[in-house]
């Protein structure tokens, strides 16, 4: 690796360790001919991913979609940030594992609303009746039966 202070090739690592985010390595180099130190990050590299949408049109996977519709449904509910964060990574832990390079939004949907009916239930309702499209207040009603009935 090139010492980004000097531009010379021969860097060493001194020391590594993971990141505080758990998904990468920090890594501590120092420059042969410098002498200088500075920290790099490895990531393991990802396979670009689609979105498959509901008209068919694909877009590139966006986590921070997911972020704001689940932020968006847990709105002055008691759901820690935490909490939200360990939903989404583990909603993308899944995503990514499935190995695939297309998804349909409907798939990716269905795990957050999976995920949001064990976290909290009014959360998961708004997330629903937004994703599901409720047309009107039946259909919003029929979800709650079935919500009811489950219980």
């Amino acid at each position: 690796m090139k010492c980004p202070l000097c531009n010379k090739e021969n860097t060493r690592v001194i020391d590594s360790r993971p990141a505080e985010d758990g998904l990468s390595i920090r890594r501590r180099r120092e420059c042969d001919a410098c002498g200088r130190r500075f920290t790099t990050y490895e990531k393991v590299e990802t396979i670009p991913l689609l979105v498959v949408k509901k008209d068919n049109s694909r877009v590139a996977y966006d986590r921070e979609k997911i972020m704001k519709g689940v932020l968006a449904s847990c709105h002055k509910r008691p759901v820690p940030i935490e909490t939200i964060n360990a939903l989404v990574d583990d909603v993308e832990n899944t995503i990514y594992n499935l190995g695939e390079k297309e998804i349909p939004s409907s798939t990716i949907g269905e795990m957050v609303m999976n995920k949001l009916k064990d976290v909290d239930m009014v959360a998961y309702v708004r997330f629903a009746s937004v994703y599901r499209e409720f047309k009107d207040v039946n259909t919003f009603m029929d979800e709650l039966k079935r919500i009811l009935e489950k219980q």
